[in-house]
């Protein structure tokens, strides 16, 4: 049953449902945008069509993982500031929870998790965000012009393949509709249900800044190792454009060079962070909980862990506010059109590059992911229970073949 009414507004509601998206969100950050639309939007109709769209662009230009920001958008939109922590904490600690265990005993986790598995689910997030896309285009391209837009925008990532031409491709677009669409006064606004102050959201902006030039001064100036791992991971989280695999090698400068995690242990993490569903940003509990010194084990994870998400909640509390106030505007509106059928087209885009590519490698791929795709989209499966089928369909067919 959709939930558009006043309950399910706790904390604690906000908090289990994300912690079953954590739970089941297999195949990396656009797949988790694909789960969010059909939970948020489908199922529950928290957020309307376009104010989905609107939360997805707005992450899109802020540095960080966007579906993780998304998340915090949401669970901000249910329950305020501790619906926020609510919908990160759910989202992120079951991934995190078991990079932790993988760093602390390496050798017994190692081999858990058998690669048929893995290649299903792979195969599961084609489906997932073949659905989003289809959706999302319906809504958001229903014209030749934004359909034009939407194909352009695919066709000009996968040529260029970077964050930074992902963030042009954005602006390019809002150029073009603030140029050609007309959209009439209130027609096309969704108002989001999030309640911060412009003041309010200065001084989090403010408190972004603040620690992403002290933190380098004060590690400068101290000895402890546990400022210096705030630093590396705060500015990893507030630098990083893309999100996801893009913050990698970042993150491989900061810790290998200076001894913390050596090489072959940061490979062996980078790879168990695929196995696993939610953000791949909590990677940065894996190498936490590596550290070859103190503060190690679970104290190190967990100082990574909040040190790499931290930026990501000051940036959408603090954006968030003017974001509501700009896009009310008919000029803004305008804009809003073509950056929306943008945004569609980056999800098609990473459609085909990386979760086509990195899933659909034989016939047998394709035909599991089609199945897939008619019970997420006609048989109304839960993406749940998709999850659990195609790991296991994904198990039998590297044994049966």
């Amino acid at each position: 049953m959709p939930d558009t009414a006043g309950t399910n507004r706790s904390p604690w509601a906000v908090f289990l449902i994300f912690l079953r998206l954590g739970l089941t969100s297999f195949g990396g950050p656009v797949a988790h945008l694909g789960y969010f639309h059909d939970e948020f939007v489908t199922r529950r109709q928290w957020l309307s069509e376009r104010s989905y769209a609107d939360l997805v662009a707005l992450c899109q230009f802020l540095p960080g993982p966007a579906s993780s920001q998304v998340g915090i958008a949401v669970g901000l939109s249910r329950s305020g500031y501790a619906g926020a922590l609510a919908a990160w904490a759910g989202f992120t600690l079951p991934s995190a929870i078991a990079l932790i265990l993988f760093a602390l005993g390496m050798a017994s986790y190692g081999d858990a998790m058998p690669p048929g598995v893995l290649h299903g689910l792979k195969v599961v997030a084609v489906a997932v965000v073949a659905q989003a896309v289809w959706g999302m285009a319906r809504k958001l391209c229903p014209d030749a012009s934004r359909v034009t837009i939407m194909a352009l925008a695919a066709c000009l990532v996968l040529l260029v393949p970077s964050a930074w031409a992902q963030v042009g491709v954005i602006i390019i677009a809002a150029i073009i509709g603030l140029l050609f669409f007309k959209p009439q006064q209130g027609s096309e606004h969704d108002p989001l249900p999030i309640l911060i102050k412009r003041r309010t959201g200065l001084l989090w902006l403010a408190l972004f800044f603040a620690l992403l030039i002290g933190l380098p001064l004060l590690s400068a100036v101290s000895s402890s190792q546990a400022l210096s791992m705030v630093d590396a991971f705060y500015r990893a989280g507030s630098l990083v454009f893309g999100g996801g695999h893009v913050v990698l090698p970042l993150l491989q400068a900061e810790v290998v060079p200076v001894g913390w995690v050596g090489n072959e242990s940061f490979l062996a993490g980078y790879g168990a962070a695929q196995a696993v569903p939610g953000p791949l940003f909590t990677f940065a509990a894996f190498l936490g909980a590596s550290m070859s010194s103190t503060p190690s084990g679970w104290l190190g994870g967990l100082i990574c862990l909040l040190a790499i998400f931290a930026p990501s909640f000051l940036l959408v509390v603090g954006a968030l506010p003017f974001w509501e106030h700009i896009r009310r505007n008919v000029r803004t509106q305008a804009a809003l059109l073509g950056v929306n059928a943008a945004v569609v087209g980056l999800l098609l885009a990473a459609l085909y590059q990386p979760v086509w590519t990195s899933a659909i490698h034989a016939p047998q791929d394709f035909g599991l992911a089609l199945v897939a795709l008619v019970a997420l989209m006609f048989w109304k499966l839960p993406p749940w229970l998709l999850v659990i089928g195609s790991g296991v369909a994904g198990w039998l067919l590297s044994v049966v073949l």
